[in-house]
Order: structure tokens, then sequence, then C-alpha cells
């Protein structure tokens, strides 16, 4: 399918990000590959960039993330950067990662990672923002920072322990060990495991059942799941108990029922 004429072009300087279309479906690869794809400060503003386009894009229904080659999905930060900053500027470099990673996974569609190899430190970090993550045969997971005398900083510490648990996040981040790919989806850092050749298909594949989908809808539902997770439990009901009823005025709503019940295919309109 040709990439869509509405897809947000990258800026002219763009070296470490590719963007492609499929229908509803963006791709975004890290390209970075004489590197292993790591996350120099340039290539998170361009990230930050090109996801804020995509956001705002309504014919955007699905997001994949993933990394240019065969072996890493992304390595990490780049450590000759890091190896440079005193405090204040680790500390903004930690704060410019994490608006990234926040930027993902307050995304209005699901986001999806594509973990195609190595996917360590930042890269981890920037998988754990996406709301679904989909992982190679050869994928590995890993928050090493300690090793390097230095700890996770683009939200890992964060979204880790309530992604698989405080124990096993500790673990993993206090031995700078990493999963394998079969090991991340038996404690539920990924959802599936698949052949390589498989993923990035398997990915797209499912941004486009996604995007089958009321978009109104599923962005409702993201937010409550999302928004609601931070919650004390009666916020979150009351959070889906309002968007379900914002979702009762729309014309996707009544489209969506009454299809239903004529035995006809909706069509969604977003409105």
């Amino acid at each position: 399918m040709s990439p869509s004429p509405a897809t947000p072009d990258l800026p002219p300087a763009s070296r470490g990000l590719r963007l492609e279309r499929r229908g509803p479906v963006a791709i975004v690869t890290v390209d970075r590959v004489e590197k292993h794809n790591a996350l120099d400060r340039a290539t998170l503003v361009e990230l930050d960039a090109c996801v804020a386009a995509l956001a705002a894009d309504p014919a955007v229904r699905a997001l994949v993330i993933t990394g240019a080659g065969e072996k890493a999905f992304v390595a990490g930060a780049d450590i000759a950067e890091l190896a440079a900053l005193d405090a204040l500027g680790a500390h903004a470099l930690s704060r410019l990662g994490q608006g990234v990673c926040d930027r993902i996974a307050a995304f209005p569609q699901p986001a999806i990672a594509a973990v195609n190899g190595f996917a360590f430190g930042g890269g981890c970090e920037l998988a754990l923002a996406c709301h679904i993550r989909y992982a190679s045969q050869n994928a590995r997971f890993g928050l090493p920072e300690v090793k390097l005398g230095a700890m996770p900083g683009y939200g890992g510490t964060q979204r880790l322990a309530r992604l698989v648990g405080l124990g096993r996040a500790v673990e993993l981040m206090a031995t700078g060990d990493y999963v394998d790919a079969e090991e991340a989806y038996r404690i539920g850092l990924a959802n599936r495991v698949l052949p390589q050749a498989e993923l990035v298909p398997a990915c797209v594949a499912l941004g486009e059942r996604i995007a089958a989908h009321g978009p109104l809808a599923v962005a409702a539902a993201l937010e409550a799941a999302v928004r609601g997770r931070e919650m004390a439990l009666a916020d979150g009901l009351a959070l889906e108990a309002a968007r379900f009823g914002v979702l009762g005025a729309t014309q996707d709503w009544h489209e969506g029922m009454n299809a239903f019940l004529q035995k006809r295919k909706p069509e969604f309109r977003g409105r």
C-alpha cells in the first residue's frame, strides 16, 4: 500500500528516523544501525516531534515503533553523550527522554513496539512506553545502567515495576541482567513472540485490525486504561463512566449499534 498523502514529513535534517505510512498505520523506525539505533539527544528530539505530528493526525489509527536492521530495536542511550554529562546535563537529558516516552504513552491511539532485537536501557524504556509490545525471537530486554554507574532515566524505574511487579523490576535493574523474548512473554513484558520476518507485518496487521473499529471508542478505552492505572479504583471507574457517556452522544456509537442490529459492517467516521 502506498504511503498516505497526509503523512507528516520529517525535517530535512532528520538523520535518525524513518517514517512510513501503510494506510491508517504509521511506522516509525529508529535508523542508526551503525550505533545499534542508540538514542542520542538529536534522535530523541526528532522522535518527539514526529510522534507529536502523528498524534495530531486523525487518519493515524495505530503507531508502530521499531528499529532498523535485525540486531537491535534500540540498544540504549548514546554512551558517548552520557559520558560527557554533568549533573545538570544528566537531569536535562532524563527529562527529555521521559518527555518523549510520556508522549508515546499518551498517544491517542494504540502504540505498538516491534522489538526486533536488543532493547536495553533507553530502548527498553521506549518499548515500555508503548501500549503493546511484540518481540522477535532474538529480542532481549534489560535495564543495565547500573553496570555503568548510572540508572534508568527515561521512565524505566516507574513503568517496568507497574508492568511486571516490583520484585522482578528491582531484580532486573539491580543486576543489570536481561531477559530473552520467551521470558519477557512469561512475565508480561511482551505480548507475543514471533519470528523476526513476521514481526513488523504482524504489528501492522494488528494496527489495521484496531483501525477497523471506532476510533473514538478505541481512544476512549485507551485513555481510561492508561490514566485509570494511576488512579484509585473509584476514580478510574468514574473516568470510565464519563468516557462511556461521551461516546453515547457520538455518531459512531449509533452507527455501530445500528450496524450490529442490521447485520452489516459499520462505517465509522470518528464523529
